[in-house]
């Protein structure tokens, strides 16, 4: 049983009951990594109104798969229909919500008043969350979306762990909030770079991370609209190139905060990122909050999990807006920092515990001599050398070169099925 002195630790206010860990799954594959490796819930794309039209995104029958397979694990599915959406756009939403409802998601996330209105009156079974897009950072906006009878809203990327700390102590509605991820040098994804530059708009599914580009920049001697107007560079040509791209966000090693915050959905971004990236970082989150609410007064972070991070971050992390505005030294600039990178090699299908040989499905090439890495959602972590490797029949291989090719690996401690092989790209 809980105790006073653990449910107040560190005189903060403490839920009792584990916040939801909400994941990204860009296509049903990912959606069941997600799950095993510890996510409560998790977001999805349809094919329409969402804003990753890059990303597989769901058909109907694998939002119905999707859905079936979570709740053999007790999870939840939602949908994102966060577009704003132009008059051309409002064809058939009646019909695509009904169908959301039908085959059992739980909420969408929407940022237009005209899809969460919609949705209300066509598929009332489904909650509506207001997404990050409506930019939201203060309780009485907050309070407002209560009072249209939403039942979660997704706060803007921009929001302190104070401004946090107030809506909480005034607004009795869910809160989610980004705890890990790529950041937005928009307010949270109001941009029209990739409009004007790529005739893809941002708001409508069609980003193309203008602001990740490489830009140099230049002066005239003359005002703009002058004819002759010569450019002079701001740069010599040895000068780091400039970028808009903020770093990531990571709040693994803050966990505790988030927790005793109140925040009741811990959301990660990521739709478009790899089943390695999603795996490793759910991992890493279910087993800090797991830790927390084993022994909330005496919780440290533990640095395996900030290491776990990293073998899955694409560019370098700081904890976003929530102790202070970001400035100059939070952005990327060329060269940026290089993260040493991990493939996902190979994931366990079967393990024999009286040979010690796994069963292993290829998903990127390894051979024998080379040093690889087993995870897994239950424990699974050690570091070996690949030995001996054969097919199924048994013939001696010079690599595991097929994908999705089956072959046996003897492995140096047990191993189980979903647990994860991976190795430092371009070892």
């Amino acid at each position: 049983m809980t105790t006073a002195v653990e449910a107040r630790a560190r005189g903060k206010r403490v839920r009792l009951d584990k916040p939801e860990l909400l994941a990204p799954a860009g296509n049903l594959e990912k959606l069941k990594f997600a799950i095993h490796y510890g996510a409560d819930a998790v977001y999805i794309g349809g094919q329409k109104y969402g804003l990753r039209s890059n990303a597989d995104n769901f058909s109907k029958e694998e939002m119905r798969e999707g859905v079936e397979f979570a709740k053999q694990y007790g999870a939840k599915v939602f949908v994102a229909t966060n577009i704003y959406a132009h008059n051309e756009d409002i064809e058939g939403l009646d019909e695509y919500l009904r169908g959301l409802q039908e085959v059992g998601i739980s909420a969408i996330i929407a940022a237009d008043p005209i899809i969460m209105e919609t949705c209300r009156r066509v598929a009332p079974e489904l909650e509506v969350h207001v997404s990050t897009q409506q930019s939201v950072m203060n309780w009485q906006t907050v309070q407002f979306w209560k009072d249209q009878g939403i039942e979660r809203v997704v706060l803007a990327r921009e929001v302190s762990m104070q401004e946090i700390d107030e809506i909480k102590a005034h607004v009795e509605v869910e809160i989610e909030a980004f705890i890990h991820g790529a950041m937005c040098s928009s307010y949270s994804g109001r941009c029209v770079l990739s409009n004007h530059f790529t005739d893809r708009d941002s708001n409508r599914g069609g980003c193309s991370q203008s602001c990740r580009w490489k830009y140099d920049l230049f002066t005239k001697d003359q005002p703009l609209d002058a004819p002759l107007a010569t450019d002079f560079p701001m740069f010599a040509e040895d000068d780091d190139a400039f970028t808009m791209g903020s770093k990531d966000l990571s709040m693994i090693d803050h966990i505790a905060d988030m927790i005793e915050s109140g925040v009741d959905s811990f959301k990660i971004e990521g739709r478009m990122k790899s089943i390695h990236y999603v795996a490793t970082v759910v991992n890493a989150y279910r087993q800090a909050i797991d830790a927390y609410f084993e022994d909330p007064t005496h919780f440290e972070p533990n640095p395996l999990w900030q290491d776990e991070i990293h073998k899955a971050a694409n560019r370098p992390l700081n904890d976003g807006f929530f102790y202070e505005a970001p400035g100059h030294e939070d952005h990327i600039f060329e060269p940026e920092d290089k993260v040493i990178g991990f493939d996902f090699v190979g994931l366990v299908m079967d393990y024999n515990a009286e040979t010690g040989i796994a069963l292993i499905q290829q998903r990127n090439h390894f051979k024998p001599g080379q040093e690889i890495e087993f995870f897994g959602p239950d424990g699974t972590h050690f570091k070996q050398s690949v030995g001996v490797i054969q097919d199924e029949t048994g013939q001696e291989l010079t690599a595991a070169r097929h994908p999705l090719q089956l072959i046996q690996l003897k492995t140096e401690n047990p191993v189980k099925k979903w647990d994860m092989m991976r190795k430092k790209t371009g070892k």
